[in-house]
């Protein structure tokens, strides 16, 4: 049989996790190609792009939407296991597992959620099961969000399993291509080596040094708070400096963002989903792995005029 899409694997998955052990995207392809009994022709089929199987790709679809339901965890990269949403939800003994049983959950809807940075309001984004309600131009725009947010997670839970002195020389190589600091050989003499009052580094806010930007970088667990950024001001006024930036791979709470708001002092914080948008948006620790050109007719080409 063809290679079903990806809301048709959602149960069997589901089904293959019950035993609630570790499995990679690995084992969970190969169950599913038995499950369904591809012939080789269907399990070595290639996207478009010929750079992934499909039957590949679709599990990982599967497994991305059921670990953002919570019905699945990630205990480390690649690897998938049942969580007890999972396993309760087996035990009705489904049928099916449609996208719309997904969307009862408040995690999935929090998923579905786009929400501007700085707190403004949500726009939420449809999901839908038949992609026919959707024009081209939407589709290919819905999946390259949802594949960057996805891209997104992966970078912070990537940068979490690294050591420290890889994050600043992260944060070297962005603010570089972000236009700061003049040259690598600057940036890398001044991030990292202070480490006094709150102050990581020292970076030209541009290539003349005309001026200079005091920075925080720091994986962090859970939320900053106020006292953290108090800390931050503090040590910028004793270098008498009134630029800085805070960057964090969590997020900051709303009285944080509400005191580095009311400051005479320009602080900027940068939070994990920021931080992650800006690593795409400049290459950072990411690759292309294809490129498509959308293309419309030209009506003024037929114009007689």
């Amino acid at each position: 049989m063809p290679t079903p899409p990806y809301n048709e694997l959602l149960l069997p998955l589901l089904q293959f996790l019950q035993d609630a052990n570790d499995h990679s995207l690995k084992e969970a392809i190969a169950y599913l190609e038995d499950r369904f009994k591809l012939t080789e022709e269907e399990r070595s089929q290639l996207l478009p792009s010929g750079r992934q199987r499909v039957i590949a790709n679709r599990t990982s679809w599967a497994g991305f939407y059921l670990k953002h339901a919570e019905f699945i965890d990630s205990p480390r990269r690649g690897y998938m296991r049942i969580a007890k949403r999972g396993l309760d939800f087996l035990a009705g003994k489904p049928r099916v597992l449609t996208v719309d049983d997904l969307r009862q959950y408040p995690e999935f809807l929090e998923f579905i959620k786009g929400s501007d940075r700085g707190g403004e309001k949500k726009q939420e984004k449809r999901i839908v099961n038949s992609m026919q309600e959707l024009t081209p131009e939407e589709r290919i725009r819905f999946a390259n969000e949802e594949i960057e947010g996805d891209l997104a997670q992966s970078l912070l839970e990537q940068i979490g399993s690294l050591p420290p002195a890889f994050f600043e020389r992260l944060v070297v190589d962005l603010l570089l291509k972000m236009g700061y600091g003049g040259s690598f050989k600057d940036a890398g003499r001044a991030i990292g080596k202070s480490g006094d009052g709150g102050i990581d580094g020292i970076i030209k806010e541009d290539k003349l040094g005309l001026d200079t930007i005091y920075i925080q970088a720091k994986r962090w667990e859970g939320t900053v708070g106020r006292p953290e950024i108090h800390k931050f001001v503090g040590a910028l006024a004793g270098v008498r400096a009134k630029k800085g930036v805070f960057i964090t791979t969590s997020s900051f709470s709303v009285d944080a963002l509400s005191y580095a708001a009311s400051l005479d002092s320009k602080i900027v914080l940068i939070d994990g989903r920021q931080l992650a948008e800006l690593m795409i948006e400049h290459d950072i620790g990411v690759a292309s792995l294809a490129t498509y050109t959308v293309k419309r007719l030209d009506t003024d080409y037929f114009s007689e005029e």
